[in-house]
């Protein structure tokens, strides 16, 4: 600041000394009325004022650029300085942007690293319980390999006995066999071996016994065996509750219109879901979904259902589930998968018309022997029903009635050669059934027995053996 003031000072007195010093020679000049350029005196004494002047102004720029750098730069630099003044606040402002973007960019990193730190504690969490929870089931898996290899062991065990036993039954129906065979020899000679008749009479029964003994064992062993063969099937596919294709409600339904149809399915539905949960979770208390069954499915039942026709309708699971399926227990969304067939509830069969025949000659069967050719017949019978279109599994000889079935039976040994035990529908069987059949036992084209003419007399006590099979079968 003090340079200033001098420097100030120092132009106004040299301004002043050369303005004299002009004025002096001005007037001198003038006096003298010189002639410079061959101008006259007056134009030469303002020349010489002129260059006086620009004496003056020289000597003073001179005096300020010499004394004053500041003042040079900014003279000759002053462009050069405010073009670089305008770079640099440029330059600023892109410096200034670019640190609003790291700063930007770096909260948005921590923020990022704070996430990847609670993602990274998670799923170190999920980790540790993934590695308990293989570590339980690795347990469990061992405990069930040991358990198998147990059961494995029995098997073979029950098995080689049962083989052993089987072997001890042949040969002590050879055995039997030959002691008839000698028991009838002995006794044409009857007079004379009264009593190795007698001895030999009770070898066999006590052999007989033995035998009956055996075959009760047997039975036994193999009632042991179906049990172990079912737990071993147990320890890896678990006791299905519900089959593939098993039908978990079925009935029959008839309306006019789309409306009713919904609601005619939206409780078969609830039906189906309340039988599937009592099938694979017995005695919890569920009411919540479990079935599944895609939505344009149903959409296609009501439409079809929907004209006024009389249907069977039925819900049927399309894969085999487990008693405690995970998914049901758990209250987890509806897995069980189900399909929906509709049948129209139509006369499959009309009355009088012959469904199923076998040919048997009675003189050379037993009862039990009977018994089983007619429950293989009704069993032709149910397949071909099924394959019909027949949805009802309920079947029904002589309307029920076992006394007739019995007379039927015994009748049958009363009759000679070859015999067709014919089975004949007794009234008109739509599609949802049930299957109401009579039997008639037809020789030389003649109708020789039949069910619905039989009486009812046999006693209980000589029901022939396994005859309960014959109605009301699953």
């Amino acid at each position: 600041m003090a340079t200033g003031y001098v420097l100030v000072l120092a132009v106004l007195i040299l301004g002043g000394v050369i303005a004299t010093l002009g004025d002096r020679i001005g007037m001198r000049v003038g006096k003298a009325r010189l002639s410079l350029f061959n101008l006259r005196p007056r134009q030469t004494a303002t020349v010489v004022s002129i260059l006086t002047g620009a004496v003056i102004s020289a000597s003073t720029l001179g005096l300020l650029f010499g004394v004053s750098q500041q003042l040079r730069t900014g003279v000759f630099e002053l462009e050069q300085i405010q073009s670089d003044l305008e770079q640099a606040k440029t330059d600023l402002d892109n410096t200034q942007q670019q640190k609003d973007g790291i700063e930007s960019a770096l909260t948005t990193a921590r923020q990022e690293q704070q996430q990847a730190e609670g993602d990274l504690e998670d799923i170190n969490q999920f980790l540790q319980q993934a590695v308990q929870q293989q570590r339980t089931t690795e347990s469990e898996l061992q405990e069930s390999r040991t358990r198998l290899e147990t059961l494995q062991g029995q098997l073979g065990n029950v098995s080689r006995q049962s083989a052993q036993l089987q072997q001890e039954i042949q040969r002590l129906e050879a055995e039997r066999a030959g002691l008839l065979q000698q028991q009838t020899t002995v006794r044409t000679q009857i007079a004379e071996r009264d009593r190795t008749i007698e001895e030999r009479d009770r070898d066999i029964a006590q052999r007989e016994q033995r035998l009956s003994e055996l075959q009760l064992q047997q039975a036994s062993l193999q009632a042991d065996v179906t049990a172990l063969e079912r737990q071993y099937e147990g320890l890896f596919r678990g006791s299905v509750a519900v089959g593939r294709n098993q039908s978990l409600v079925s009935v029959l339904m008839r309306v006019r219109d789309r409306a009713d149809a919904r609601r005619a399915v939206d409780q078969l539905l609830r039906e189906a879901n309340r039988q599937a949960i009592q099938e694979i979770a017995p005695g919890i208390d569920r009411d919540r979904p479990v079935i599944l069954i895609p939505r344009e499915d149903a959409d296609r039942l009501i439409e079809r259902i929907s004209n006024g026709e009389p249907y069977v309708v039925r819900v049927r699971s399309a894969a085999n589930y487990i008693i405690g399926e995970p998914c049901v227990v758990a209250n987890g969304d509806p897995c069980v998968q189900v399909f929906i067939d509709a049948a129209v509830n139509e006369i499959i069969y009309e009355p009088g018309e012959q469904l199923a025949s076998v040919s048997v000659d009675p003189r050379n069967l037993t009862n039990q022997e009977l018994v089983e050719k007619l429950n293989l017949l009704l069993a032709s019978l149910q397949f071909r029903a099924r394959q019909d279109g027949i949805v009802g599994e309920t079947l029904q000889v002589a309307e029920g009635r076992t006394e007739a079935l019995i007379a039927f039976v015994e009748g049958m040994n009363d009759l000679t050669g070859a015999i067709d035990i014919q089975v004949i529908a007794s009234e008109p069987i739509y599609t949802i059934g049930p299957l109401q059949v009579e039997l008639f036992a037809v020789g030389n084209g003649q109708v020789l027995l039949r069910t619905d003419t039989l009486p009812p007399d046999p006693p209980e006590n000589d029901r022939p053996d396994g005859f309960e099979r014959f109605n009301n079968r699953p």
